[in-house]
């Protein structure tokens, strides 16, 4: 072999283990691609996860950061400043009869505000009324009950009066348990402020046992009108359900509202199961109008009505995960607030109700066409929510037939808002009592609001009748 021949195997060996590295390398980048689109995607999703709030997905309002809830707050219809907007009617306070007036005393000018002399007393047949409400100083009213015992001539045996039908065992009367338990399950106040504020503007001086006592009365003696409540509410033609999480000693229970138009049944459960579902509600009957859980599955589809505001919320989440997807979502919104637009023209009585049916049948099709596409592999990242709403679609259009459907689920969603306040400052409960404490209250308190009860008159009246022995006011006769 000459010295060029092996010159020249010689470069054709490290062109071969030269070529042999590129390709190595090739394979190695090829892979590491892979990974970096890998890579890019989490980044991407972790990045939509972060953004995600209650405008963008079915997150609570609560769970919001406080930058989310600034931003909603400041929104306005208009997009303007908050508070009162252009062609928002005033809300005046009402004068009080002059019948129900405590006192009246005519106020007469002494001066004339030009030339400054005296002005006599001339009575304004139409004199400006001015109005002050205040309290009076609050002291409790304190009943002895003096328990005479008497010896029995004949046998001996000593034997003690009875306090009269009505008197409560403890210390404290209708009054005090009332307003104790109100202030606990109302006002989300911690047990150690209700009793500062009892003792600071009733003087009521009560300890903590004494107030957990309180509570457990009180649910007690509301129970069986709570327990009226939620039959009402399961055997409604239409009813609003929803669940929030719930904590009992730190161990996690659920938290679940049914609502209707009049009445409001709050139940707190180990777990948020259909089985539990099953048993509370029964049969299918009337109509259900919830979110697409699964749980809710054994309901029949065309008898349920699926929130749409939560539909929304996942459609402005496809908008933003931009491509395709996006494309998709702002079809689908543009469709959902012509619907929505119209629904509530309905709602406020500037348009009938076939109206509303006439443009369902508009975009049902074009709604249903965008959610097919959506399942199609270009569309990624929503295939399976596409696919999920799609499997509901019987549930979607409840509302255009059936007048008294609405077509979210925001009527639950705002009675879980209170409770859901309560649990954060908390923590929710420490016992089985204190769990069926917080639904039974609560119960009470919203299906009072709905009717316009007053709530402490109401468990003034039911503590009243338990030592009594009397039948509980019902929740139930005034929505009938």
């Amino acid at each position: 072999m000459t010295v060029d021949e092996a010159r020249i195997a010689r470069l054709e060996r490290q062109l071969d283990a030269a070529l042999a590295l590129i390709d190595r390398q090739a394979q190695q980048l090829e892979v590491l691609g892979d990974r970096c689109k890998r890579l890019e995607e989490e980044n991407a999703d972790l990045r939509r996860k972060l953004a995600q709030n209650s405008s963008n997905s079915s997150k609570p309002p609560s769970s919001d950061s406080p930058r989310d809830r600034a931003a909603r707050r400041g929104a306005s219809p208009t997009g303007g400043s908050r508070g009162a907007q252009p062609g928002h009617k005033p809300k005046k306070r009402e004068l009080v009869p002059v019948k129900e007036l405590n006192s009246i005393t005519e106020c007469f000018p002494e001066h004339c505000r030009g030339c400054a002399r005296g002005l006599p007393k001339r009575r304004d047949h139409e004199p400006l009324r001015h109005q002050v409400w205040d309290l009076p100083e609050i002291k409790p009213i304190v009943d002895e009950y003096r328990l005479h015992r008497t010896t029995c001539d004949v046998c001996g045996k000593t034997t003690c009066a009875a306090p009269p039908t009505g008197v409560p065992k403890g210390a404290f009367g209708p009054g005090v348990l009332s307003l104790a338990t109100l202030l606990v399950a109302d006002g989300h106040m911690s047990r150690r402020k209700v009793v500062g504020v009892l003792r600071d503007a009733f003087g009521l001086d009560i300890s903590l046992g004494a107030l957990s006592e309180s509570e457990w009365i009180m649910s007690e003696a509301v129970s069986s009108a709570v327990e009226e409540v939620r039959q009402h509410a399961v055997n409604a033609e239409v009813k609003h359900i929803d669940a929030t999480s719930w904590y009992e000693a730190g161990f996690g229970k659920t938290l679940w509202a049914l609502a209707t138009t009049s009445v409001t049944a709050f139940t707190i459960v180990a777990s948020g199961a259909t089985s539990f579902l099953k048993g509370w509600l029964g049969r299918a009957h009337g109509t259900l109008v919830s979110d697409r859980a699964t749980v809710f599955s054994f309901w029949v589809m065309e008898r349920r009505q699926v929130c749409w505001a939560h539909l929304i919320r996942k459609f402005v989440e496809f908008v933003e995960r931009g491509g395709r997807a996006r494309r998709i979502g702002n079809g689908l919104l543009r469709l959902t607030r012509l619907m929505m637009l119209t629904y509530h023209r309905v709602r406020d009585g500037t348009a009938q109700h076939a109206e509303l049916q006439h443009v369902v049948e508009l975009v049902r099709p074009r709604i249903e066409q965008l959610l097919r596409q959506g399942t199609l592999p270009s569309a990624r990242g929503i295939q399976g929510a596409c696919v999920d709403i799609l499997d509901h679609r019987d549930a979607l259009w409840t509302f255009a037939n059936d007048p008294a459907v609405e077509p979210t689920n925001n009527h639950a969603e705002r009675e879980l808002r209170g409770i859901v306040l309560w649990r954060k400052s908390t923590a929710g409960s420490r016992s089985a009592r204190g769990n069926e404490f917080a639904a039974n209250l609560k119960t009470v308190i919203h299906t009072c609001r709905k009717q316009r009860r007053n709530v402490l008159a109401f468990l003034r009246a039911t503590i009243d009748a338990a030592l009594r022995r009397q039948p509980t006011p019902s929740l139930i006769h005034h929505t009938l």
